[in-house]
């Protein structure tokens, strides 16, 4: 009788064996940490095209008769630092429950992160060149522009996580809505620290 249940069973199942899931790492905590691994090689063919001109050419950096604005810069990279505090005080606070900490913290990051991309938008207006006009111009466009692309990638997510936090869709057991985008926003402040370093400072 057993021999014959165990038949039908396996007689039963159809398509391929189910998926083997991990209990390391989630599946949706994979998939963003894989993302960014690729957009990392993205940002590293920018890279590569800067450190070319600076090093292979011997240019220097900024071009004669360009000035970047350093000052302005630092400031908005402090905003940009600070609002990886508070993403990481919104997801501490779901984790323990603290539905207000989450929505305080979540907002503040999406109202940061939208300071310093306008502050950007701005920068670019004042700048005094354009990215057709020499290749530093292209390149400091393109990496600086990249980046604020994946700065409003990340804001479009936090206002999804704020909206959701406010009708509180979130709970110390289900809070992975909170996480993901919190690495990648802790994603995007480190690769701006990068691009701030190699373009403004160096």
């Amino acid at each position: 009788m057993e021999a014959a249940s165990v038949a039908h069973d396996a007689h039963e199942h159809h398509g391929p064996p189910p998926a083997h899931v991990s209990s390391r790492v989630e599946a949706p905590v994979l998939g963003m940490l894989l993302f960014i691994i690729s957009e990392v090689m993205v940002f590293g063919a920018f890279f590569t095209a800067y450190f070319f001109i600076r090093v292979a050419q011997g240019e220097p950096w900024p071009d004669p008769g360009t000035k970047l604005p350093v000052a302005v810069a630092g400031v908005n990279t402090a905003i940009l630092v600070s609002s990886s505090f508070t993403v990481h005080w919104a997801q501490s606070a779901i984790k323990r429950g603290n539905h207000f900490g989450l929505k305080a913290g979540i907002l503040t990051t999406f109202l940061l992160g939208s300071t310093f991309l306008f502050i950007q938008i701005n920068e670019y207006a004042n700048i005094g060149f354009a990215p057709q006009d020499h290749a530093q111009a292209t390149i400091f466009y393109s990496l600086t522009g990249l980046h604020g692309a994946h700065v409003f990638i990340g804001l479009t997510l936090l206002l999804f996580v704020t909206i959701r936090s406010f009708r509180g869709h979130y709970s110390p057991e289900h809070h992975r809505g909170v996480e993901v985008p919190g690495i990648y926003w802790h994603f995007v402040d480190i690769m701006w620290l990068v691009v701030y370093t190699t373009v403004y400072i160096l």
